[in-house]
């Protein structure tokens, strides 16, 4: 068996990484692409490699001749790259094709070597290595039948997102027995070339094929094994991460991102503290309906966002202002609010970032727990306090009524007190906890309360944060700070129709909460983990006999699952991470890796 890799083509959409050399030999973690493929190859038994040349040919020749002499290469010359397709360059290789059973490759392609070996041991004529297909892939999909029959090949051009369910993406791996190739496959080439030209693609003819009962063309399912498809500098920097060499690098990699992680959908992220119940499928399908009108007109003003809002969490408008998430307004109200603050620590950075002079209180206990008596003493040495609850990484939680007795002893002494309930309708006293009512920010007009959209509602990448204040001069303060167009239309609709699906929340806050009573008592029995209570979305456990940043980058580089390492994190003394509380079968996963580090 040979391998046929194509690697004519410039790479245009590179920029200046293909101007002086192939696009196969652009650097993926400091080594060329194809040299990923011609080492799996080799590892596969492969040693006999045809390889179609084209763009800066010599360069690519004399690399994998230097590179690889262990492989015998046959060259193929495409000396119209410039203006052909991939049809053309495995038309020019039909010869060799026909003589031996090949692997069929195309050179810009990243895969682990598993995909190559369970390939070259498949006895079937025509195979194609598919994948089920993600958001982030792009080109030919395939439908697949229970046999594992490709029943048709779907270009990009005729891609329909109503049956996105059924398809399958190919890997651009083949593999064609001669006597395929030679009697099915090269008739039908020889004559769509000629009617077609030479600028088309060689999955145009699969196509064909596949309408024919005898072509029999079969999928090999991929079983979570990576690749990736090379052609923009953003495939690039995403290539890295899932193909870093070592633990330490592809946790570096993955972590600088900061987000974006749909682009790996392998990845656990236990970094992400969301509600993985909410939005339902049919407040999904509403939002997708509006799509169009969405995406094509303008979002509403300040004014409306701030009234949406006010509906949407049954406080009047005069109180409330929108932010493009809670992020906006904590720098906007970090930027108006005057006086000396205060917070205990740990906690969620930013405030400290982006309130001046904060001072830095640690609970008295000198462990990661508090009470509403520990701030109160604490606001004796502040102008007002934030409080983060429950708290983020912690999980401390002071309860409502607690809460209540701060805050008057706070207003006897003309103190604020700043409250960020992100969390709070995960609690077990839920949403009744929450301060953003008429009644206490009446009360209380020293209270201000900020509330993340994103957390518990499941909608991150909608960008929505409320602010809630009876203080005029506060609340005027913060309006003044952020656009009149600072939410999206995407962000106002989902504000427009959430009454409709407040029991479908409630519902799915109580699930997070059950979630968290069972992954507790679960992680009680992982040896090397000590794990604090938490009334959030995600617990804090103290690391036994190893480096958090060890769990965290053993745990990624095995099962692809991210934790979040909190050592260094100002007030953690010792090993820490912070796990959060996903879905049943994501926190099974989990567990399940926990336990096998452990034996």
């Amino acid at each position: 068996m040979q391998a046929v890799i194509l690697a004519a083509g410039v790479g245009r959409r590179l920029g200046d990484l293909t101007k002086n050399k192939p696009k196969c030999m652009v650097e993926i973690c400091g080594k060329p692409i194809i040299s990923y493929a011609l080492e799996n190859l080799y590892s596969a038994g492969i040693r006999d490699v045809v390889l179609v040349v084209g763009h800066e040919a010599e360069k690519l020749k004399n690399f994998v001749t230097s590179k690889f002499p262990q492989l015998n290469f046959r060259f193929v010359h495409n000396r119209e790259y410039y203006k052909t397709n991939n049809i053309y360059s495995l038309y020019l290789a039909r010869d060799l094709m026909a003589e031996e059973d090949s692997l069929l490759l195309e050179s810009d392609v990243l895969f682990q070597k598993e995909i190559l070996n369970k390939l070259v041991m498949d006895t079937r004529p025509a195979v194609a290595v598919v994948d089920r297909y993600s958001p982030w892939m792009d080109g030919t999909v395939v439908k697949v039948d229970k046999g594992d029959n490709i029943t048709s090949i779907v270009p990009k051009e005729f891609f329909d997102y109503e049956e996105v369910d059924e398809y399958f993406k190919t890997v651009n791996i083949y593999k064609f027995s001669k006597e395929f190739f030679r009697d099915t496959y090269l008739p039908f080439l020889e004559a769509y070339i000629k009617v077609m030209g030479r600028n088309e693609y060689y999955e145009l003819v699969l196509r064909v094929i596949s309408f024919l009962d005898k072509a029999n063309i079969k999928a090999l399912r991929t079983g979570g094994e990576k690749w990736y498809e090379i052609d923009t500098l953003q495939d690039i920097r995403n290539a890295e991460c899932i193909f870093a060499p070592t633990p330490e690098e592809k946790l570096e990699r993955i972590s600088e991102r900061y987000g974006g992680y749909w682009r790996f959908p392998h990845i656990k992220d236990f970094c992400y503290l969301v509600n993985p119940y909410f939005p339902t499928r049919r407040m999904e399908e509403e939002l997708k309906h509006s799509f169009r009108d969405l995406i094509s007109n303008y979002p509403s003003g300040l004014k409306t966002q701030n009234l949406l809002a006010g509906l949407m969490t049954d406080t009047p408008e005069d109180y409330i202002v929108v932010g493009n998430g809670a992020s906006e307004i904590i720098s906007a109200l970090g930027r108006v609010i005057k006086g000396k603050p205060g917070i205990m620590t740990p906690t969620f950075n930013e405030y400290k970032e982006r309130f001046n002079d904060m001072k830095v209180f640690t609970p008295p206990t000198g462990g990661y727990s508090y009470t509403w008596k520990d701030l109160l003493r604490a606001s004796e040495e502040v102008e007002y306090l934030v409080l983060i609850n429950p708290d983020n990484p912690s999980g401390n939680y002071i309860n409502k009524e607690d809460l209540l007795k701060l805050l008057n002893r706070l207003r006897d002494t003309g103190k604020r007190l700043i409250l960020d309930e992100s969390f709070v309708d995960f609690s077990e006293e839920g949403e009744e906890a929450s301060f953003i009512k008429r009644d206490y920010l009446e009360e209380f007009p020293n209270l201000v309360v900020i509330k993340s959209i994103s957390k518990s509602y499941g909608v991150p990448g909608l960008r929505l944060g409320v602010m809630a204040t009876a203080d005029k001069e506060i609340l005027e303060s913060v309006r003044r700070e952020v656009a009149i167009w600072n939410i999206n239309s995407f962000g106002e609709f989902f504000m427009q129709i959430f009454p409709k699906y407040r029991k479908d929340y409630k519902r799915a806050c109580e699930k997070i909460r059950e979630d968290r009573r069972d992954l507790f008592r679960e992680l009680q029995d992982i040896p090397f983990l000590e794990v604090i209570p938490s009334e959030a979305n995600y617990f804090m456990a103290e690391v036994k006999g190893m480096r958090a940043k060890d769990l965290v980058k053993d745990l990624l580089w095995e099962k692809d699952i991210l934790l979040k390492d909190l050592s260094g994190k100002e007030g953690i003394k010792g090993e820490f991470v912070r796990i959060a509380v996903r879905n049943r079968e994501d926190n099974h996963y989990l567990l399940s890796a926990l336990r096998e580090l452990s034996s």
